[in-house]
Protein backbone atom coordinates (compact mmCIF):
# COMPACT_ATOMS: atom_id res chain seq x y z
CA UNK A 1 0.00 0.00 0.00
CA UNK A 2 1.21 3.56 -0.78
CA UNK A 3 1.74 6.33 1.42
CA UNK A 4 -0.46 8.26 0.03
CA UNK A 5 -3.42 5.77 0.08
CA UNK A 6 -5.40 6.02 2.59
CA UNK A 7 -5.56 2.81 5.16
CA UNK A 8 -7.66 0.45 4.92
CA UNK A 9 -10.46 0.43 7.96
CA UNK A 10 -9.82 -2.42 10.42
CA UNK A 11 -13.49 -2.89 11.67
CA UNK A 12 -16.30 -1.29 10.50
CA UNK A 13 -19.13 0.35 12.83
CA UNK A 14 -22.49 -1.19 12.75
CA UNK A 15 -24.90 0.07 10.14
CA UNK A 16 -27.44 3.28 11.48
CA UNK A 17 -29.73 1.65 9.60
CA UNK A 18 -29.36 -2.08 10.76
CA UNK A 19 -29.98 -1.26 14.27
CA UNK A 20 -32.94 0.73 13.80
CA UNK A 21 -34.63 -1.88 11.72
CA UNK A 22 -33.50 -4.48 14.50
CA UNK A 23 -34.76 -1.81 17.28
CA UNK A 24 -38.35 -1.10 15.67
CA UNK A 25 -38.79 -4.81 14.94
CA UNK A 26 -38.66 -5.42 18.44
CA UNK A 27 -40.57 -2.35 19.26
CA UNK A 28 -43.09 -3.38 17.05
CA UNK A 29 -43.15 -7.06 18.26
CA UNK A 30 -43.65 -5.63 21.61
CA UNK A 31 -46.72 -3.31 20.68
CA UNK A 32 -48.40 -6.41 18.82
CA UNK A 33 -48.21 -9.01 21.43
CA UNK A 34 -47.42 -7.61 24.90
CA UNK A 35 -47.06 -10.99 26.22
CA UNK A 36 -45.43 -12.87 23.86
CA UNK A 37 -42.81 -9.79 24.41
CA UNK A 38 -42.77 -10.69 27.79
CA UNK A 39 -42.54 -14.10 27.47
CA UNK A 40 -39.32 -13.68 25.20
CA UNK A 41 -37.76 -11.97 27.53
CA UNK A 42 -38.13 -14.42 30.25
CA UNK A 43 -36.78 -16.97 27.31
CA UNK A 44 -33.80 -14.75 26.89
CA UNK A 45 -33.03 -14.40 30.81
CA UNK A 46 -33.16 -18.12 30.87
CA UNK A 47 -30.76 -18.84 27.95
CA UNK A 48 -28.33 -16.17 29.76
CA UNK A 49 -28.54 -17.96 32.92
CA UNK A 50 -27.62 -21.12 31.35
CA UNK A 51 -24.63 -19.65 29.47
CA UNK A 52 -23.33 -17.98 32.47
CA UNK A 53 -24.51 -20.94 34.67
CA UNK A 54 -21.17 -21.47 35.76
CA UNK A 55 -20.31 -17.67 37.35
CA UNK A 56 -24.32 -17.80 38.57
CA UNK A 57 -23.78 -21.11 40.30
CA UNK A 58 -23.02 -20.22 44.24
CA UNK A 59 -21.63 -23.77 44.62
CA UNK A 60 -20.18 -26.80 42.73
CA UNK A 61 -23.14 -29.07 41.63
CA UNK A 62 -21.47 -31.88 41.76
CA UNK A 63 -19.56 -31.38 45.58
CA UNK A 64 -20.99 -33.14 48.25
CA UNK A 65 -22.03 -32.32 51.46
CA UNK A 66 -22.96 -35.06 54.34
CA UNK A 67 -23.38 -32.17 56.94
CA UNK A 68 -26.10 -30.83 55.33
CA UNK A 69 -27.84 -33.75 53.51
CA UNK A 70 -31.49 -33.59 52.65
CA UNK A 71 -31.84 -29.45 54.06
CA UNK A 72 -34.46 -27.44 53.23
CA UNK A 73 -34.47 -24.01 51.95
CA UNK A 74 -33.27 -21.74 53.66
CA UNK A 75 -30.55 -23.53 55.94
CA UNK A 76 -28.18 -24.74 53.57
CA UNK A 77 -28.91 -22.66 50.35
CA UNK A 78 -31.41 -21.15 48.70
CA UNK A 79 -33.26 -24.27 47.23
CA UNK A 80 -32.12 -26.40 50.28
CA UNK A 81 -30.29 -29.68 49.21
CA UNK A 82 -30.66 -32.71 48.08
CA UNK A 83 -29.63 -36.24 49.87
CA UNK A 84 -26.03 -36.33 49.66
CA UNK A 85 -25.79 -32.57 50.43
CA UNK A 86 -25.83 -31.17 46.87
CA UNK A 87 -26.37 -27.33 46.44
CA UNK A 88 -30.19 -27.48 44.90
CA UNK A 89 -29.89 -24.19 43.67
CA UNK A 90 -26.69 -24.66 41.86
CA UNK A 91 -27.99 -27.71 40.07
CA UNK A 92 -30.81 -26.18 38.63
CA UNK A 93 -29.10 -23.56 37.09
CA UNK A 94 -26.51 -25.95 35.53
CA UNK A 95 -28.77 -28.19 34.50
CA UNK A 96 -30.57 -25.24 32.53
CA UNK A 97 -27.16 -25.20 30.43
CA UNK A 98 -27.00 -29.35 29.99
CA UNK A 99 -31.20 -29.23 29.19
CA UNK A 100 -31.02 -26.21 27.15
CA UNK A 101 -28.37 -27.17 25.18
CA UNK A 102 -29.35 -30.27 24.06
CA UNK A 103 -32.60 -29.44 23.19
CA UNK A 104 -31.78 -26.88 20.91
CA UNK A 105 -29.02 -29.11 19.14
CA UNK A 106 -31.66 -31.67 19.06
CA UNK A 107 -34.46 -29.30 17.10
CA UNK A 108 -31.62 -27.74 15.05
CA UNK A 109 -30.68 -30.94 13.79
CA UNK A 110 -34.13 -32.45 13.35
CA UNK A 111 -35.62 -29.69 12.19
CA UNK A 112 -33.33 -28.53 10.10
CA UNK A 113 -32.84 -32.11 8.45
CA UNK A 114 -36.84 -32.08 8.25
CA UNK A 115 -36.84 -28.70 6.66
CA UNK A 116 -34.39 -30.04 3.55
CA UNK A 117 -36.09 -33.63 3.29
CA UNK A 118 -39.66 -31.90 2.92
CA UNK A 119 -37.89 -29.11 0.38
CA UNK A 120 -37.04 -31.95 -1.56
CA UNK A 121 -40.07 -33.45 -1.22
CA UNK A 122 -41.94 -30.40 -2.40
CA UNK A 123 -40.06 -29.56 -5.66
CA UNK A 124 -39.58 -33.24 -7.13
CA UNK A 125 -42.86 -35.01 -5.67
CA UNK A 126 -43.47 -38.11 -7.55
CA UNK A 127 -42.31 -41.41 -6.20
CA UNK A 128 -39.96 -39.52 -3.84
CA UNK A 129 -42.31 -37.87 -2.21
CA UNK A 130 -44.85 -40.26 -2.02
CA UNK A 131 -41.94 -43.13 -0.18
CA UNK A 132 -40.78 -39.83 1.86
CA UNK A 133 -44.24 -39.10 2.95
CA UNK A 134 -44.99 -43.06 4.14
CA UNK A 135 -42.07 -42.94 5.76
CA UNK A 136 -42.96 -40.02 7.90
CA UNK A 137 -46.38 -41.13 8.38
CA UNK A 138 -44.41 -44.12 10.08
CA UNK A 139 -42.16 -41.59 12.34
CA UNK A 140 -45.18 -40.14 13.44
CA UNK A 141 -47.47 -43.48 14.15
CA UNK A 142 -45.18 -43.39 17.68
CA UNK A 143 -45.48 -41.06 20.59
CA UNK A 144 -42.67 -38.92 20.50
CA UNK A 145 -41.11 -40.24 24.02
CA UNK A 146 -41.66 -43.69 23.08
CA UNK A 147 -39.62 -43.30 19.83
CA UNK A 148 -36.93 -41.06 21.66
CA UNK A 149 -36.75 -43.07 24.43
CA UNK A 150 -36.21 -46.89 21.82
CA UNK A 151 -33.67 -44.55 20.19
CA UNK A 152 -31.88 -44.12 22.96
CA UNK A 153 -31.55 -47.35 24.78
CA UNK A 154 -30.87 -49.13 21.47
CA UNK A 155 -27.89 -46.14 20.87
CA UNK A 156 -26.95 -46.33 24.58
CA UNK A 157 -26.91 -43.47 27.31
CA UNK A 158 -24.79 -40.61 26.51
CA UNK A 159 -25.42 -36.84 25.42
CA UNK A 160 -25.15 -37.22 21.89
CA UNK A 161 -27.51 -40.07 22.04
CA UNK A 162 -30.01 -38.01 23.37
CA UNK A 163 -29.76 -35.24 20.43
CA UNK A 164 -30.11 -37.78 18.10
CA UNK A 165 -32.94 -39.32 19.67
CA UNK A 166 -35.04 -35.91 20.19
CA UNK A 167 -33.74 -35.13 16.93
CA UNK A 168 -35.15 -38.06 14.53
CA UNK A 169 -38.92 -36.93 16.90
CA UNK A 170 -38.51 -33.48 14.89
CA UNK A 171 -37.63 -34.67 11.46
CA UNK A 172 -41.29 -35.32 10.11
CA UNK A 173 -42.96 -32.60 11.44
CA UNK A 174 -40.36 -30.23 9.77
CA UNK A 175 -40.47 -31.92 6.82
CA UNK A 176 -44.11 -32.02 6.54
CA UNK A 177 -44.46 -28.29 7.32
CA UNK A 178 -42.22 -27.18 4.84
CA UNK A 179 -43.33 -29.30 2.01
CA UNK A 180 -46.40 -27.57 2.14
CA UNK A 181 -45.02 -24.37 1.92
CA UNK A 182 -42.88 -25.45 -1.15
CA UNK A 183 -46.10 -26.79 -2.78
CA UNK A 184 -47.50 -23.59 -2.91
CA UNK A 185 -44.02 -21.02 -3.64
CA UNK A 186 -43.06 -23.27 -6.18
CA UNK A 187 -46.45 -22.79 -8.00
CA UNK A 188 -45.60 -18.46 -7.84
CA UNK A 189 -45.06 -16.53 -11.47
CA UNK A 190 -41.85 -15.45 -9.61
CA UNK A 191 -40.57 -19.26 -9.80
CA UNK A 192 -41.97 -20.42 -12.96
CA UNK A 193 -40.21 -16.70 -14.96
CA UNK A 194 -36.83 -17.98 -13.43
CA UNK A 195 -37.80 -21.53 -14.61
CA UNK A 196 -38.45 -20.02 -17.56
CA UNK A 197 -35.14 -18.33 -17.88
CA UNK A 198 -33.22 -21.79 -17.91
CA UNK A 199 -32.81 -21.72 -13.35
CA UNK A 200 -31.54 -24.95 -13.20
CA UNK A 201 -33.27 -26.73 -9.78
CA UNK A 202 -30.70 -26.41 -7.50
CA UNK A 203 -30.90 -22.77 -8.13
CA UNK A 204 -34.77 -22.63 -7.95
CA UNK A 205 -34.42 -25.05 -4.80
CA UNK A 206 -32.25 -23.03 -2.50
CA UNK A 207 -32.16 -19.34 -4.19
CA UNK A 208 -35.87 -18.71 -5.04
CA UNK A 209 -37.79 -21.21 -2.61
CA UNK A 210 -35.96 -22.04 0.21
CA UNK A 211 -35.84 -18.22 1.19
CA UNK A 212 -40.01 -18.25 1.37
CA UNK A 213 -39.75 -21.44 4.04
CA UNK A 214 -37.37 -18.92 6.84
CA UNK A 215 -40.76 -17.58 8.62
CA UNK A 216 -42.32 -21.50 9.12
CA UNK A 217 -38.56 -22.98 10.21
CA UNK A 218 -38.13 -20.08 12.44
CA UNK A 219 -41.85 -21.08 14.22
CA UNK A 220 -41.22 -24.94 14.03
CA UNK A 221 -37.82 -24.65 15.68
CA UNK A 222 -39.00 -21.97 18.67
CA UNK A 223 -42.14 -24.11 18.93
CA UNK A 224 -40.09 -27.26 19.07
CA UNK A 225 -37.60 -26.33 21.78
CA UNK A 226 -40.09 -26.73 24.47
CA UNK A 227 -41.38 -29.97 23.60
CA UNK A 228 -37.10 -31.09 23.13
CA UNK A 229 -36.71 -30.03 26.80
CA UNK A 230 -39.66 -32.27 28.17
CA UNK A 231 -38.70 -34.95 25.89
CA UNK A 232 -35.10 -34.44 27.48
CA UNK A 233 -36.41 -34.35 30.73
CA UNK A 234 -38.92 -37.38 30.47
CA UNK A 235 -35.88 -39.47 29.15
CA UNK A 236 -33.92 -38.07 32.40
CA UNK A 237 -36.59 -39.47 34.91
CA UNK A 238 -36.90 -42.91 33.02
CA UNK A 239 -33.42 -43.04 33.70
CA UNK A 240 -32.53 -43.44 29.51
CA UNK A 241 -30.91 -40.03 29.05
CA UNK A 242 -28.01 -37.91 30.16
CA UNK A 243 -26.61 -40.71 32.64
CA UNK A 244 -24.99 -38.98 36.32
CA UNK A 245 -23.32 -37.09 37.74
CA UNK A 246 -24.09 -34.39 34.83
CA UNK A 247 -27.51 -32.23 36.61
CA UNK A 248 -30.55 -32.28 34.47
CA UNK A 249 -33.76 -31.20 35.05
CA UNK A 250 -35.16 -34.98 34.50
CA UNK A 251 -31.94 -36.57 36.39
CA UNK A 252 -32.48 -34.30 39.17
CA UNK A 253 -36.43 -35.24 39.92
CA UNK A 254 -35.54 -39.18 39.18
CA UNK A 255 -33.25 -38.68 41.86
CA UNK A 256 -35.74 -36.52 43.97
CA UNK A 257 -37.16 -40.35 44.30
CA UNK A 258 -34.49 -41.94 46.03
CA UNK A 259 -34.33 -39.39 49.07
CA UNK A 260 -37.40 -41.39 50.80
CA UNK A 261 -40.74 -42.56 50.33
CA UNK A 262 -42.30 -39.60 49.95
CA UNK A 263 -39.44 -37.26 48.44
CA UNK A 264 -38.66 -33.71 49.67
CA UNK A 265 -41.01 -31.05 48.41
CA UNK A 266 -38.27 -28.82 47.15
CA UNK A 267 -36.74 -31.56 45.28
CA UNK A 268 -39.59 -31.95 43.08
CA UNK A 269 -40.99 -28.23 42.73
CA UNK A 270 -37.65 -26.46 41.58
CA UNK A 271 -36.65 -28.61 38.95
CA UNK A 272 -39.93 -28.79 37.57
CA UNK A 273 -40.68 -25.36 37.99
CA UNK A 274 -37.95 -24.76 36.21
CA UNK A 275 -39.11 -27.10 33.07
CA UNK A 276 -42.50 -25.50 32.98
CA UNK A 277 -41.45 -22.37 32.61
CA UNK A 278 -39.01 -22.49 30.40
CA UNK A 279 -41.85 -24.54 28.25
CA UNK A 280 -43.94 -21.79 28.87
CA UNK A 281 -41.62 -19.37 27.51
CA UNK A 282 -40.64 -20.93 24.42
CA UNK A 283 -43.87 -21.82 23.44
CA UNK A 284 -45.45 -18.09 24.29
CA UNK A 285 -42.30 -17.09 22.26
CA UNK A 286 -42.82 -19.38 19.06
CA UNK A 287 -46.91 -18.32 18.81
CA UNK A 288 -45.92 -14.87 19.05
CA UNK A 289 -43.39 -15.36 16.32
CA UNK A 290 -46.08 -16.81 14.24
CA UNK A 291 -48.93 -13.94 14.93
CA UNK A 292 -45.57 -11.35 13.24
CA UNK A 293 -44.57 -13.57 10.38
CA UNK A 294 -48.14 -14.82 9.25
CA UNK A 295 -49.72 -12.24 7.04
CA UNK A 296 -52.88 -13.59 7.78
CA UNK A 297 -52.66 -13.44 11.52
CA UNK A 298 -51.00 -9.61 11.44
CA UNK A 299 -54.32 -7.63 12.14
CA UNK A 300 -55.70 -10.18 14.68
CA UNK A 301 -52.83 -9.71 16.81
Amino acid sequence: MSATQPAATIAAPPEPGLLRRIGSTLTRFARRSPLSAFWGVVAAAIVLVAVFAPLIAPQDPLMANFRQMGKPPGEAGLFGTDQVGRDVFSRVIHGSQTSLAVAAAAVLLGTTSGALWGLACGFFGGRFDNYSQRAMEFMQSFPDLILAMAIAMALGAGTGTVIVAIAITRIPFGGRVIRSVVLSVKEMPFVEAARGLGASNRRLMFRHILPQCVAPYLILATAHLGVAIIIEASLGFLGVGIPPPTPTWGNMLADSLNAGLVPPWWLVLFPGLAITLTVLAFNLLGDGIRDLLDPRLRGSV
